[in-house]
């Protein structure tokens, strides 16, 4: 059946009056049919590849398609946002959103503006830099001490920096900033800072890490001696975690879980093997998505699937190579992956355990549904809303997503 899509317009040249939504709110309500047989829908991707690649095994790249049959709803439930770059739910529910130019706001699950917390340290809110993720601790109802990542300017450079304080009693001024963990060395870059964060089950916290951009810090994601390129654990206080895999190894920050990444912009826990996924932006092509497992080699600059900007081929241009790890999935062309979310609710039950992934240039919400760590069908969210979609969380049965333009959606069951 036909997917039927009803949008709300304030102009009369539509010729349309429709009421409904609140304030500045404004939404599109889509009622998806069940799909005859979604596992012979062609793959969504159809555009030609930027290279003549073979994927590793089947199933890599540009999979069957699939289509939501539950019908839901998208929502604009506020706009005018000041380049977020994070959605983050706090434990009542309500949304904790970062803005790169160095402030925070809290708003109601609703959309509508609570709070805005500043005091927080200088950033580097220049070209990818900011201020960008934030996670509450785990013990936040107790603590009300959130952690945030941003780009500082450190030494003759600038680099991705990882802090924690706690929110004064009215919530809107952090206090107590202090920074825990510094991904060295500082290089001067606008690029590449990576930097999403995410609890363990442990109270440990993953941090991710970009190469800079730049050939200097792309050849430093495969150096143990740098923090360029890699993804760390470590502890609420900054320290390596325990158990990590490099710890005592000679020249290696004991601080890294992986490595060998390129622009690591998003990460998760699956909620059904409690492994840390991630996504990455490639260059052309080579997006990828990874299961991140302590002490692996995922491969940038090595090997990749994308080529360079201008249509070079990346190094000794191969795809494979023995101690390197393969991307569970890739894309080409790119969708450029930022936030993720694995989505755990009950209000639309095919979702149940798949991934989310906010799409930048691609301006949709990619859909993984996954299977025993493969992925097995996939389907784009939100492409008539022309988004970059810098972010996607979850809360309570419902996505909620922020675009680079400032608007906050949330997605639910209709």
């Amino acid at each position: 059946m036909q997917v039927k899509t009803f949008f709300w317009f304030s102009s009369i040249a539509f010729g349309i009056t429709l009421w409904g939504c609140a304030g500045n709110s404004s939404s599109s309500n889509i009622s998806n049919a069940p799909a005859a047989d979604t596992a012979k829908l062609p793959p969504v991707e159809t555009k030609t590849p930027n290279s003549d690649y073979k994927p590793a095994f089947e199933g890599q790249t540009r999979i069957n398609g699939v289509k939501t049959a539950t019908p839901y709803k998208v929502e604009k439930i506020a706009e005018g946002l000041d380049h977020p770059w994070a959605v983050v739910p706090m434990p009542d529910g309500r949304l904790l959103i970062t803005s790169k130019s160095g402030f925070m706001e809290i708003r109601s699950a609703d959309g509508g503006l609570l709070k805005k917390i500043t005091g927080f340290p200088k950033v580097e809110n220049e070209g990818q830099g900011g201020l960008l993720d934030v996670a509450p601790d785990p013990d936040f109802s107790q603590n009300k001490t959130i952690y945030w990542s941003f780009s500082e300017k450190y030494g003759k450079g600038n680099l991705t920096a990882v802090a924690k304080g706690q929110l004064s009693p009215d919530e809107t001024t952090i206090q107590n900033p202090v920074v825990i963990f510094r991904a060295t060395p500082a290089l001067n870059s606008k690029l590449h800072f990576g930097s999403r964060l995410v609890f363990d089950k442990d109270g440990n916290l993953f941090v991710s890490a970009g190469e800079r951009s730049i050939l200097e810090g792309r050849k430093q994601a495969q150096l143990l001696s740098a923090g360029l390129g890699k993804i760390f654990k470590i502890t609420k206080d900054g320290k390596p975690a325990e158990g990590n895999p490099f710890i005592g190894q000679k020249d290696a920050m004991p601080e890294i879980f992986a490595y060998g990444f390129r622009n690591p912009q998003g990460l998760d826990l699956n909620p059904v093997t409690g492994e840390l996924w991630e996504t990455e932006f490639g260059p052309r092509g080579g997006d990828e998505v990874n299961i991140v497992r302590a002490g692996k080699d995922y491969g940038w600059p090595v090997i990749t699937y994308g080529i360079e900007y201008d249509g070079r081929k990346i190094g000794d241009s191969i795809q494979q190579k023995e101690g390197m790890e393969q991307p569970v999935y890739y894309w080409d062309p790119v969708v450029s992956p930022s936030g993720i979310v694995f989505y755990t609710g009950d209000a639309i039950p095919e979702w149940k355990n798949n991934l989310f992934i906010g799409g930048l240039s691609s301006m949709h919400i990619v859909r993984l549904v996954i299977e025993n760590d493969k992925v097995v069908g996939e389907e784009r969210l939100l492409e008539d809303q022309q988004q970059r979609i810098r972010d996607v969380a979850q809360y309570n049965g419902a996505l909620y997503a922020v675009s680079d333009a400032g608007i906050l959606f949330r997605i639910s069951r209709q």
